[in-house]
C-alpha cells in the first residue's frame, strides 16, 4: 500500500491558505486545516487511486451476469462501502497520522488554537467525505447497471457515517502503535480482516454468522441489503418503516465499534515519534 511521503514544508505550505485567513471558530480552523490535508490526499496520486477509484471498483461486477440479480447488487455495494471505508478513511488515515506524528507536525500544531479533537476531525473529514462521495456517485452508476434505488436512504446514510466513524476512530487507534509508516502495512491488517471476513458472513456457517454478525463487516453487509433492496436476512421484503426496526442491530454494531474505537483512540493517541 502507498503511504503519504510529502515533507513537513509541503503540508505546511498546503496550510498557508488556510492559516492566512481568521481562525476564530472550531468550524473553521478544522475546515481549514482537513482543506491541507485534502491537497496533500490530491497530490499523492498513488493515495489518490486507491482512495477514490478502487472503491468504485465493485461496481464493475455489476456488468457480470444478469441484469439486475440482486445477490451480484448487494455484494457489490456491500464491497464499495467497506472498500471506501478502509481505504480513504482508515488506511489514508492511518499512513497520515503516523507520517505526520513522526514529522514532529503534529507536535507543532498542539501549540496552535486548535484542540486536539480539532486536528483529529481535520484529518479524517477528507477520507470521511470521499465515503460520502462514493456512495453518492454508487447510486446512479448502480441504477444505470439494473439495480434500485435504495429503499430506505435515511438508513444507507446513517451506515456510511457510522462506517466512517468506526473506522477513523480505529486508525487513530492504529496509529498509536504503529511504529512508522512504513509499518502501518502490517499493523493495518487485523482491522481489514475484521472487515473482510464480517463482510463474508453471510456465505460462512451458521455458528460462523452469529459471531461476525457483530463485526463492521457483517453490519455493513445488513444495513445494504435492508437499507438499500429492501430485504431481510431471509430475502423476505421489508417495508419502508419496518426497515427502521429490522436495521436496529446492525446500526447498534456499528455505533458500539465506533464508540469503543474513539475511545480507544483518545486514551492511546500518541502525537510525538514512538521511542
Amino acid at each position: 500500500m502507498s503511504t503519504i511521503d510529502l515533507t513537513p514544508a509541503s503540508y505546511e505550505a498546503a496550510q498557508q491558505g488556510a492559516s492566512a485567513r481568521p481562525q476564530g471558530s472550531a468550524a473553521r480552523r478544522v475546515l481549514g486545516m482537513a482543506r491541507a490535508n485534502t491537497v496533500l490526499l490530491v497530490r499523492n496520486r498513488m493515495t489518490f487511486v486507491y482512495a477514490v477509484v478502487m472503491p468504485l471498483g465493485p461496481l464493475a461486477l455489476l456488468l457480470v451476469g444478469s441484469r439486475g440479480e440482486t445477490g451480484a447488487g448487494i455484494s457489490a455495494l456491500t464491497n464499495v462501502l467497506m472498500l471506501a471505508a478502509i481505504f480513504p478513511v482508515y488506511y489514508n488515515l492511518l499512513s497520515l497520522t503516523v507520517t505526520r506524528r513522526d514529522e514532529l507536525v503534529l507536535k507543532r500544531l498542539r501549540t496552535g488554537e486548535a484542540t486536539d479533537r480539532e486536528i483529529m476531525a481535520s484529518m479524517a473529514l477528507p477520507g470521511v467525505v470521499v465515503l460520502l462521495a462514493v456512495v453518492a456517485i454508487s447510486v446512479p452508476v448502480a441504477a444505470a447497471l439494473g439495480q434500485p434505488l435504495p429503499h430506505n436512504g435515511v438508513l444507507v446514510g446513517l451506515a456510511a457515517l457510522l462506517v466512517a466513524a468506526a473506522f477513523a476512530a480505529l486508525a487513530f487507534w492504529t496509529a498509536a502503535w504503529t511504529k512508522n509508516a512504513e509499518a502501518a502495512q502490517l499493523t493495518s491488517m487485523p482491522v481489514i480482516l475484521v472487515a473482510v471476513v464480517g463482510s463474508l458472513a453471510a456465505i460462512l456457517p451458521e455458528r460462523a454468522q452469529s459471531v461476525l454478525a457483530w463485526t463492521p463487516g457483517a453490519a455493513l453487509d445488513a444495513l445494504v441489503r435492508i437499507g438499500w433492496f429492501g430485504q431481510d436476512a431471509d430475502g423476505a421484503a421489508v417495508s419502508f418503516g419496518d426497515s427502521f426496526a429490522a436495521s436496529a442491530q446492525p446500526l447498534v454494531t456499528l455505533a458500539v465499534w465506533a464508540v469503543v474505537a474513539a475511545s480507544l483512540a483518545a486514551r492511546s493517541m500518541r502525537w510525538e515519534p514512538r521511542g
